[in-house]
């Protein structure tokens, strides 16, 4: 039985075109503002990951300028690295709180949270995304702050999406057996590595997403039925 549902965002509860089309640019546009506040605590911090993880992969030296341009090409390749997460988390919180965008949610999600939540169901997500993007996103949301429906949040700290221990991980941090669990999301792979760690695990076929023959599937959180 189905006692915690893991939910992915980009492709799964929110718009891959929100990511690509609204957070990336945003950052992208604003990288180049914190060269003049890197002096700041949280910043500063951020500055010198990205430093010290350069030093230890090529052995070159950064000063701020060059950190700050790694992210900015870090963000362009996309890249899955803690310090571009949180640099993005900083600078989006910034723009969920002046109003420039809001958290996109697909309108099927929240009806099934609320069902999920009365039925006793713990919630979570696992995103590439630093948790406090995660919880900036579902926070100022279109249909405002859900961040009450989560029970859990993980991001990179607990690995990567593609490996089998990163669910092994969560299911410890979460206190059930793995089998307890259902995790939604539109990637294969990522769906592999749960079901390996003994998850159940369903692919949500959204809008562009190509369907995976070897995984079950539905096209939205309406569809996702008989989880006792």
């Amino acid at each position: 039985m189905i006692q915690f549902v893991l939910m992915d965002i980009e492709g799964t509860t929110t718009s891959v075109s929100f990511v690509f089309d609204v957070l990336f640019p945003y950052f992208r546009d604003n990288i180049q503002s914190i060269a003049n506040r890197a002096e700041e605590p949280e910043i500063a911090a951020i500055l010198k990951q990205v430093q010290d993880l350069i030093l230890a992969e090529t052995g070159i030296s950064l000063d701020q300028t060059g950190a700050i341009a790694t992210l900015h090409q870090w963000s362009m390749e996309d890249r899955k690295v803690p310090p571009l997460k949180a640099m993005q988390g900083f600078l989006w919180e910034e723009g969920y709180k002046n109003g420039d965008f809001r958290g996109h949610v697909y309108p099927d999600v929240l009806p099934k949270l609320k069902e999920w939540q009365k039925e006793g169901l713990q919630l979570g997500i696992y995103s590439s995304g630093s948790v406090k993007a995660q919880k900036l996103l579902f926070g100022y949301s279109d249909y405002g702050d859900l961040t009450g429906y989560f029970n859990y949040f993980f991001d990179l700290k607990v690995g990567q999406k593609r490996d089998v221990q990163s669910y092994q991980a969560i299911a410890q941090a979460v206190q059930l057996p793995p089998e307890a669990i259902l995790f939604l999301s539109d990637v294969p792979a990522e769906l592999d590595a749960a079901i390996q760690a003994g998850y159940q695990a369903w692919q949500l076929v959204r809008p562009g997403t190509t369907a995976s023959p070897t995984h079950q599937q539905v096209t939205d959180f309406g569809a996702i039925t008989s989880l006792h």
